[in-house]
Parts: C-alpha cells; sequence; structure tokens
C-alpha cells in the first residue's frame, strides 16, 4: 500500500511519464533525512582520482583560488584520525514488500558493532511498466526505513555491551586516554594481520582463527573504535535515503557522528528503457565525514546470461561513473568545492546487484555446488574475468568470496532452480551476482559474507570495513543532535527533505583559469 507521499492525482500521472521519457529531472536531488544539513568542510584533501596531484587552499591565500600542484606545495600533514567500522549491505529483495514481521538480525549482523551502515536493495517494487513509466510507489520504502530503524536502534545486546564497556560519556578524539584504554584490553590479533596470514594457512585454520577473532569484539574485549561501543552513543541516525524505482539506498550513522557530517548530496542514473529509465542503473550518495569524503554507488545492472551481456554491465557501469555528478551551491571563495564525481571521493563503495554470471563454458556447475567447490566455480566469474581484463572496475578492490553463488533460488527455498526441473521458473545459472566493490586509501575489509534469508531468490550480502577518517582540527559544524524516534509510516513522513538547489558551479571555470596562469606565491 502506499504511503500519503506517494499518491499521485491521475491527473498528474501523463505528466510522470513524459517527464521519465524525456528524462527531465523530477527531483533526482532530494533525499529523506533527519535532518536538513548545511554543513560545510574547510580543506580539500586527496581523492581517488587524483593520483599524484591534489588541490590545496593555503590559510593565507585571502583571494581563495585553488592552486593544482603535483610534487610541489604539500598540504599541511593530518595528525588527527579517527577509525570506525562501517556495515555495508545489499540485497535485491525480488519486488517483495517486507511484511511487519521480518527479521533483519542475519542481514544486519556483525563480527563487531558499526558505526555506520550503508544499506542498498535492489526491486524493492515490481519493475512493471506502471512503476517504471508512472508515479514512483515509496510505501515499499517507509516500510524498509521503519524495519530498520528498529533494528538498529532495538540492538538486545546494548545493555550486555553497557556491562562489559567501561568508556567515557563522551565521544573523544583518539588521544592519551583511548590509548590507555586500548592498553587495558586483552591482546588480540589485528583483522589487518589476519587477511596477511589468508595466504600463509590453510582455508580451515583461517575461518577457525578468524571466528575466535572476532569472538572478542563480540565479547567485548577489544574494539578498534572503543567509543562507539557505548549503546548510549549507538542509536543511530538516517543521514540520507533515496529511491529510484526499485532501486533503494539509505546511510544510517551513530546520533553522536552525525553532527560531522557535512555535504550530503545524491545523484541518480538510470538504465534502463533507452539507457535512461530507472528500472537499471544507479543511486549514489556523497557526503563529508570530518575531512573524509565518501561516496556509496548502489546499483543495478543490465540482466541476462546470454553472451555478450556482460559487455552491456560494463558499459553500466562506465556510464555511471561519466553520468553521476553531484551539483552544490556556490560556496565562498575561501571553500574549495565539494566532489563532483565519484573518483573525486577519499573512499568509495560499489554495492548492488551487478548481475555478472557465470561465463559460459561451466558445464559442471551442478556438480561443483554438490561439492561447494566455489572457487572453481569462480575461475569462470564474469566479474572477475572482465576485471583482470581490465574492461571495468580497474583499480577497485574486492574482497576474497567464501560463500556460495546468491542467485537465483526457488522461492522460500535453499535449493537453486538449476537443481530442479520441477520448476516453471526462469532456469537461471547460479551466480555471484550481488557484489561489495570498494576504492580509496584508508579502507579495509574485516568480513565479507552473505545472509540466508529465503525472502527472495537473491540471498542478501554484507561486508565490514574498517574506516580511517581524518579529522578536522578547527571543526565549524553547526551542532545538530538527533530527533525522537519515529516509526512506522511517520518516519519518512516526517523526515526532512533536502532540496539541492541547481546552480552552475561560476567558480570551476575561474578555478581553471587560475590553474593556467602563474603561481603568485
Amino acid at each position: 500500500m502506499r504511503t500519503d507521499m506517494g499518491k499521485v492525482s491521475k491527473f498528474s500521472w501523463p505528466k510522470v511519464v513524459v517527464r521519465k521519457w524525456l528524462n527531465i529531472p523530477t527531483g533526482a536531488d532530494e533525499f529523506h533525512s533527519d535532518y536538513d544539513i548545511h554543513g560545510k568542510v574547510d580543506e580539500r584533501r586527496k581523492s581517488c582520482s587524483d593520483e599524484d596531484h591534489y588541490v590545496f587552499v593555503p590559510e593565507d591565500f585571502s583571494e581563495g583560488w585553488l592552486f593544482e600542484a603535483a610534487g610541489g606545495i604539500k598540504p599541511p600533514p593530518v595528525t588527527d584520525s579517527l577509525n570506525l567500522r562501517m556495515f555495508v549491505g545489499t540485497w535485491n529483495v525480488g519486488g517483495k514488500s517486507p511484511h511487519h514481521g521480518l527479521n533483519l538480525s542475519d542481514w544486519l549482523r556483525s563480527p563487531a558493532p558499526a558505526d555506520i551502515y550503508v544499506l542498498g536493495f535492489q526491486e524493492i517494487v515490481p519493475l512493471n511498466a506502471g512503476n517504471v513509466l508512472g508515479a514512483e510507489d515509496n510505501g515499499p520504502a517507509a516500510q524498509w526505513l521503519s524495519l530498520i530503524r528498529q533494528a538498529l536502534n532495538s540492538n538486545p545486546s546494548d545493555l550486555e555491551l553497557a556491562q562489559r564497556y567501561d568508556i567515557a560519556t563522551e565521544a573523544r578524539t583518539p588521544s592519551s586516554p583511548q590509548l590507555e584504554h586500548q592498553a587495558s584490553v586483552k591482546p588480540r590479533i589485528s583483522f589487518s594481520n589476519l587477511l596477511s596470514m589468508e595466504d600463509e594457512i590453510d582455508k580451515e585454520d583461517f575461518v577457525t582463527l578468524l571466528n575466535s577473532n572476532s569472538s572478542l569484539y563480540e565479547e567485548g574485549l577489544a574494539s578498534p573504535t572503543c567509543l562507539s561501543d557505548n549503546p548510549k552513543q549507538r542509536r543511530f541516525c538516517l543521514a540520507a535515503s533515496k529511491q529510484m524505482v526499485g532501486l533503494f539506498l539509505c546511510v544510517w550513522v551513530r546520533a553522536d557522528l552525525y553532527q560531522h557530517i557535512s555535504n550530503l548530496k545524491v545523484s541518480c542514473v538510470g538504465r534502463g528503457i533507452m539507457g535512461y529509465l530507472g528500472n537499471k542503473g544507479s543511486i549514489s550518495i556523497s557526503m563529508t565525514l570530518h575531512q573524509t569524503t565518501f561516496c556509496f554507488v548502489c546499483t543495478h545492472l543490465t540482466s541476462g546470461e546470454k553472451e555478450g551481456d556482460e559487455i552491456r554491465r560494463n558499459s553500466d557501469v562506465a556510464e555511471i561513473l561519466k553520468r553521476t555528478k553531484f551539483s552544490h551551491s556556490l560556496r565562498g571563495f575561501k571553500e574549495p568545492p565539494p566532489p563532483q564525481t565519484i573518483f573525486d571521493h577519499d573512499k568509495i563503495i560499489w554495492l548492488g546487484d551487478l548481475n555478472y554470471r557465470l561465463a559460459a563454458g561451466c558445464a559442471d556447475t551442478y556438480e561443483l555446488l554438490k561439492k561447494n567447490d566455489w572457487q572453481t566455480l569462480l575461475e569462470k566469474d564474469q566479474l572477475r574475468l572482465e576485471q583482470r581484463a581490465g574492461r571495468v572496475f580497474k583499480g577497485w578492490e574486492e574482497g576474497r568470496i567464501y560463500f556460495a553463488p546468491t542467485y537465483k533460488y526457488l522461492t522460500d527455498s535453499d535449493d537453486y532452480v538449476v537443481q530442479t526441473s520441477k520448476s516453471k521458473e526462469k532456469r537461471r545459472n547460479p551466480a555471484w551476482c550481488d557484489r561489495i566493490l570498494w576504492k580509496g586509501e584508508g579502507l579495509k575489509q574485516m568480513w565479507y559474507s552473505r545472509g540466508e534469508s529465503r525472502f527472495s531468490d537473491h540471498r542478501p550480502v554484507y561486508s565490514l570495513f574498517s574506516v580511517q577518517v581524518n579529522l578536522a582540527k578547527n571543526p565549524n559544524y553547526n551542532a545538530r543532535s538527533c530527533p525522537p524516534t519515529l516509526s512506522g509510516k511517520s518516519a519518512l513522513a516526517s523526515a526532512c527533505v533536502a532540496k539541492v538547489q541547481a546552480e552552475e558551479l561560476l567558480l570551476i571555470p575561474r578555478v581553471q583559469s587560475c590553474l593556467n596562469t602563474t603561481s603568485r606565491f
């Protein structure tokens, strides 16, 4: 059932269709959030696209011109940093709306409590003509937000954590008190060391060691960011959420982190019918946390397992990278412009139903499935083959896969469609369609796994990252606090809508002309 926000007059429906067919923007830069964000960041740091170049704004440069340097002027080193944990999950829910009793704990579980949750969905509504061409049905999105809010803010382990952690009541930046706390905990093997040991020990011992090490996190014996595990500080707020037809992306952050978020923007790219409609494509959310810029890209790429379909998926990725733009209002001369493209960000997460299948020629798929021989099957994985050939995601990283293919399952079953001849569904070969990739320094994957919910024909996938965030030395943010928790349909209806003003960035041509002139310092 649609919420009141999703109801559109039948007389306005033709206008919606025309706008979609002609690709006329209809609020694509609007998103839902618990707050209206008007923060700012003081300086532009090195991003994923900079390579040996970076942009630096000297404090004493009164006119605020930007100067491009390569090994010349160096920005002051950022000495303070914060280590956070970020949970990233993706799930194709097959066009089904969630029921009230749906348990998300299996998907949202983590070997350690997270500070940021990035959750992407595909097909939250059926991809029929009415939803693709007509008014957007945001009823299911409101239901998902309500379930997620409830799951994140009613963790039964909170009381247990409160008893096991001895932490201050106020957030602290990394300093000597925190180092003293870290020195008081029991020793453990770091996840970075675990990952480096992965190739040195056999798989069974590695998994055993990993599980035993993760239990330290669950028991509260050690944590990369002890401050974030205080239950009083772990209430989560919705930073931003955005829907495009069946695609849905939402970002949740710990309440005490929210005041340090600025420059929240969204960008949608349709890659469906005619290469523009939203039955396939991407939603990207850009944000700045302290002095670090993040970009989260949730995608649903071209489907199909015919020969050559992987080329269409490669094309989708290229177009999304090309067409994703974050519009910003004109800023002061002393404020460098926030990231405009995906590669302008320091840290990038790409998640979703990428739809890459197993390459043709894997005739013994069924036998390998029975043996749980995932590594042999992965040798035919199109995404890995295309990436190694340099045709897509060049320079991106993905963790090792130790879980079964996530698609395509029989409804409410643990059996793949290919395993039964009685199935009336499309006989799709199993594949790892649902993936999480990343790019940028200061990102370390700690966990990469899948959930076992039978809700759809896909299994959800999730990953836990350790994230290094650079802190602002002289923060100048507007203080914000989490509003009262909302429930049910009021959660989305009461969220404020942050609207981006479509102003031309006149600063950019002026900056470019400055870069072409002789330096004045």
